[in-house]
């Protein structure tokens, strides 16, 4: 843990993507058949349900279910389990979807390097 902390700020910060900005490389470089990740949820469901804006994700449709579910069966909390289950599952896919991103706008920024320094070698 912290090891892109100690990379960014200590030793190779050049290489190391900032983790607030929108990645610098296609995302179809290397993948020709890749295809683009969708919201499930509309903006109008969001609306509907009240979602707060930090909670809009690629996971917000089963959040909608969860919070329909937990006011439907209200005074009993251990009903909803499954859509729990089903919520927390896909904000653990969409992090590690995330960190894989992250740690694959590292490599290509790696190689990026290298290849600057081979050309000007």
């Amino acid at each position: 843990m912290g090891a892109h902390l100690v990379r960014r700020y200590l030793i190779d910060a050049e290489v190391e993507p900032d983790p607030l900005h929108m990645p610098t490389f296609d995302a179809q470089l290397g993948f020709p058949e890749r295809k683009e990740r969708v919201m499930v949820a509309t903006q109008q469901q969001m609306n509907d349900a009240q979602l707060p804006l930090e909670q809009r994700d690629y996971c917000a449709h089963h959040l909608i279910k969860l919070m329909k579910c937990r006011r439907d069966c209200f005074p009993n909390f251990l009903a909803c389990q499954d859509e729990l289950h089903d919520w927390e599952y896909c904000e653990h896919l969409d992090y590690v979807r995330r960190m894989k991103e992250f740690e694959r706008e590292r490599r290509l920024l790696v190689r990026k390097k290298r290849l600057e320094q081979k050309a000007a070698a």
